[in-house]
């Protein structure tokens, strides 16, 4: 069995959870998923949500922006040994949207015409990561 899943130590740059994430930097379908982990945890989407950047980890927003015991996906996880339990303590200063809808209404806003900073962003990543492309 591999190693459970852990969150990164903070959110990366480009988390669209992030409130100071620049919008339009992800594939609107990104974007998209986000609001199936709001609502009432027995509704919420089962598969955790890994790092865009760093897709071995989970990604911190995700964990962080509301309570992860919320989470179905975590309780899921960790119920099964493929989410650390570390995912309970959980927490970051990163100022992050309360949900997944908010997230997903900030990234999918300038989608159309993403502006310099979510371009700049982007090229990083690309070259983090050449298999975004």
């Amino acid at each position: 069995m591999s190693e459970p899943l852990r969150p990164r130590p903070r959110p990366c740059p480009s988390c669209p959870y992030r409130r100071d994430c620049p919008s339009g930097l992800w594939h609107p379908d990104e974007y998209r998923k986000l609001p199936g982990y709001d609502g009432d945890t027995a509704y919420q989407v089962p598969g955790v949500f890994c790092c865009h950047s760093t897709p071995e980890l989970l990604c911190s927003g995700w964990v962080a922006h509301r309570d992860p015991a919320e989470l179905l996906a975590l309780r899921i996880g960790t119920a099964a040994g493929t989410v650390s339990p570390d995912v309970w303590d959980y927490t970051t200063d990163v100022p992050l949207f309360e949900s997944g809808w908010r997230a997903a209404v900030h990234g999918l806003r300038d989608i159309e015409h993403p502006g310099p900073e979510a371009r700049a962003a982007l090229a990083k990543i690309v070259r983090a990561r050449p298999d975004v492309t």
